[in-house]
């Protein structure tokens, strides 16, 4: 039995609202960022979400989870989350970003994932994973051991991409995809959204931002082709409603969000208005949540950071398309996660290095916040 964070409003033990919800529970304020949330069926016991980081830490080399993968991700629903995302994960070994990454192009992987989905609901969280492609970002190292591309000497392997242009000086070109491979690839993620179900899984994210491989083909910086694929903005963004299809098809009635990169932030890339035309198409496939970043298809793009520097972009898409929406980005205090949610601005709030620092983050919101929320009886002397 879980004990509670007593505050000094003394919230009863239990009680959540929905975000149109009353804005007190027995006289004391209610947080909206501790509100739950249900989509299709999935009660989500609070907004935070644990956004996929990578975590480079695959021993063989073979795609499997490790130890690693279980302790951090178990720890972060332990720390209260509401929602905890596995890292980037590949859906074929040339999708990794590096060869240390978790995969799920092989039913062999699916057993370590199954221990990690158990842990995570154990402790009171959803369970989603991140299905990826790096395209022609992949085959770089490890970010403490430089991040630059790694060769065939070395364990890499040949990039691909939607053009043959590389992502900057010093990386290799990318073999451009034929539509051949272009499908293939679009049923590796609909077959790694199948093993994602039976590890457990109760969400699954499209990864189509930061520069990887679905990304790649929305922004004309990195796509130059002149077929059904490339050119015009319905056809840029066809690799990605195709590969969304294929997915909902086979990931059935259960929680889906892409991640985008809102912006490139350089002129001729990618922009905002784009997200928003885009988002609307996700909708009407059966998306439920663009989960909004941006950034990380260009080395040397100027990005104005600072706290919630990225909100903007889920505000707009979540006004203008009506579409659930996911911020992330330089988002550390309580009080401006609440804002967030309280306000309409985005309907979850993703955290990724704060939940490094501190996995406990959830926890210490609540207390922030003046809500009561289940501890873990083992650290309820802490708290």
């Amino acid at each position: 039995m879980a004990s509670t964070i007593t505050t000094p409003h003394g919230a009863s033990e239990g009680a959540t609202s929905t975000a149109s919800g009353s804005d007190t529970l027995d006289g004391a304020p209610h947080a909206r960022l501790f509100s739950p949330l249900t989509v299709r069926g999935v009660t989500l016991r609070n907004r935070i979400v644990v956004s996929p980081m990578c975590q480079y830490s695959v021993d063989a080399q073979d795609g499997k989870a490790t130890d690693w993968h279980l302790v951090h991700l178990a720890a972060r629903a332990v720390g209260g989350a509401g929602l905890v995302f596995t890292e980037a994960t590949a859906v074929t070994p040339e999708g990794r970003i590096s060869p240390q990454d978790v995969g799920l192009w092989s039913d062999d992987q699916i057993a370590p994932l199954v221990r990690i989905v158990d842990a995570i609901h154990a402790n009171g969280a959803a369970a989603g994973t991140q299905l990826a492609h790096a395209g022609r970002k992949a085959s770089t190292s490890q970010p403490w051991n430089g991040g630059g591309p790694v060769g065939a000497a070395d364990g890499g392997w040949q990039p691909l991409g939607p053009s043959p242009i590389p992502f900057a000086d010093g990386y290799p070109v990318p073999m451009e995809l034929t539509v051949e491979e272009i499908r293939d690839v679009q049923q590796a993620f609909a077959a790694a959204a199948r093993r994602a179900g039976e590890a457990g899984f109760d969400w699954v994210e499209v990864h189509a931002a930061h520069g990887y491989l679905l990304h790649q083909f929305l922004s004309p910086i990195s796509n130059a082709r002149t077929d059904e694929y490339g050119g015009s903005f319905e056809n840029r963004t066809r690799m990605l409603l195709e590969t969304v299809a294929a997915v909902r098809e086979t990931w059935g009635d259960r929680p889906l969000a892409v991640r985008i990169s809102a912006t490139d932030w350089v002129e001729g890339g990618w922009t905002g208005e784009d997200s928003v035309r885009l988002a609307a198409l996700l909708r009407d496939a059966g998306v439920d949540l663009i989960d909004t970043s941006t950034g990380g298809n260009v080395p040397a793009a100027e990005i104005p950071v600072g706290a919630g520097y990225q909100v903007p972009f889920a505000e707009a898409i979540r006004r203008e398309t009506g579409i659930l929406t996911g911020a992330v980005g330089l988002i550390t205090a309580p009080e401006h996660a609440e804002e967030l949610v309280r306000n309409g601005r985005a309907d979850l709030v993703f955290l990724a290095r704060e939940l490094l620092r501190d996995p406990h983050w959830p926890l210490h919101a609540a207390k922030a916040l003046h809500q009561e929320f289940p501890v873990p009886p083992q650290y309820a002397r802490a708290f």
